[in-house]
């Protein structure tokens, strides 16, 4: 089943395997891709992966969280289309596919490189202190909406085949959606919290011509006890409630595709990422990381059975990987299977399955030395297999 077609509407991802958007960055000060990046994402089309989800792309420059974060603008739009004429064609020559390639657009945030709080937060301060002088005002984000629209004009410019608009990992979009107690139009009740999302998403189908998806990446849950997070109960246990109407609310506006995460890689890694070595010991098992993320999918094909999903928290699984995305396939879990990850660690993992090649011992050994990497300010990349980020990875960390 995971080498099968999969439909929607005008759009045919010919098999279904998702690269699931892996931030290097790495990109040029203007926002266009780098030499890591155009490498980064040629090894993706080598791939054979039927859908390529790209990093996070900001829509504006104070929205970045480093000052390599990709950003799509008229002055970087040539190169974009050269990486994404260069995509396709290599993906054609190698693996005789032509992907679909979806471009996901972001404000980072409370992770933005100056902090841009959606309200006072107890517990990320914590990790990273902001003040009240960095709550942004309803009246800044009421210019987001016409910044979203311009950057998925220009996506489509440059040839992607669909937009992701971005609410997960804690950053703006997802902190406001728990913005419990954040005064004005954008906080309080849901119809508030969820105002910001809604209106972006209905700015960019807009302007999207026919054949182009819209879709989304959503922390279903953000793991965090309930007033401070989003599908949480007070204890922190998974709450459908508001989740559920969430996403009655992005299928009126138009997505027509779900792009499945959960957790706060700033503040629970664990639950996005489970582990299987490294220096972070989380308070639960891979185990119950794992069948959270089956049971979020789950329950969204049982209340929305006509939204197609992607799965997530695949790579965890190595030697089992392409065995447990099948099963998901199969039981209908999920419509595509996505990786993180494990592409940057193999980039062929798929190709070499389909070929009979699958080499178990390539695959990612989930120590997120990766995200290592870019907590430390540099570029990021697997430093277990591939020579430039292990070396990086030494001098930076102290440890191989």
């Amino acid at each position: 089943m995971i080498h099968s077609e999969y439909r929607i509407d005008r759009t045919l991802i010919p098999n279904r395997v998702t690269l699931q958007p892996m931030e290097g960055c790495d990109c040029n000060p203007d926002g266009s891709p780098g030499e890591l990046t155009v490498a980064k994402y040629l090894r993706a089309a080598e791939s054979g992966a039927g859908l390529i989800w790209m990093e996070a792309c900001a829509v504006c420059p104070e929205g970045r969280t480093n000052p390599r974060q990709m950003m799509l603008t008229p002055e970087t739009l040539p190169a974009f289309k050269a990486l994404v004429a260069e995509m396709k064609q290599t993906a054609r020559d190698t693996c005789g596919i032509t992907p679909v390639l979806i471009l996901q657009l972001t404000h980072s945030g409370r992770q933005s490189i100056v902090p841009m709080t959606a309200y006072r937060h107890p517990l990320f301060e914590q990790r990273k202190p902001s003040g009240d002088e960095h709550v942004v005002t309803d009246e800044y984000l009421d210019t987001l909406p016409p910044l979203y629209a311009k950057a998925a004009r220009l996506a489509v410019e440059a040839g992607f085949d669909g937009v992701d608009v971005k609410s997960c990992h804690g950053y703006l979009f997802q902190e406001l959606l728990s913005a419990f107690h954040r005064e004005g139009r954008y906080g309080g009740s849901f119809e508030n919290r969820t105002r910001l999302y809604l209106d972006c998403m209905r700015a960019v189908k807009a302007v999207l011509p026919e054949g182009i998806l819209l879709t989304t990446r959503l922390s279903v849950s953000d793991m965090v006890p309930y007033p401070y997070g989003f599908g949480t109960t007070p204890d922190g246990a998974l709450d459908f409630t508001e989740p559920d109407l969430l996403l009655e609310k992005l299928v009126e506006a138009g997505i027509q595709m779900l792009n499945v995460t959960v957790g706060n890689p700033y503040y629970n890694p664990h639950v996005n990422r489970p582990y299987r070595k490294g220096g972070y010991i989380p308070p639960e098992t891979p185990a119950e990381g794992l069948s959270r993320f089956e049971t979020i999918e789950r329950h969204i094909k049982e209340k929305f059975p006509a939204l197609p999903v992607v799965g997530s928290g695949l790579s965890y699984y190595r030697e089992d990987l392409m065995e447990q995305a099948q099963r998901q396939l199969t039981e209908g879990i999920c419509d595509l299977v996505g990786f993180g990850r494990m592409w940057l660690a193999y980039p062929a993992f798929y190709r070499d399955y389909r070929e009979g090649k699958f080499t178990p011992k390539k695959c990612c050994v989930a120590c997120s030395k990766c995200t290592e990497l870019m907590r430390a300010g540099q570029v990021s990349g697997c430093a277990v297999f591939h020579e430039y980020y292990r070396d990086l990875h030494k001098r930076v960390c102290g440890r191989s």
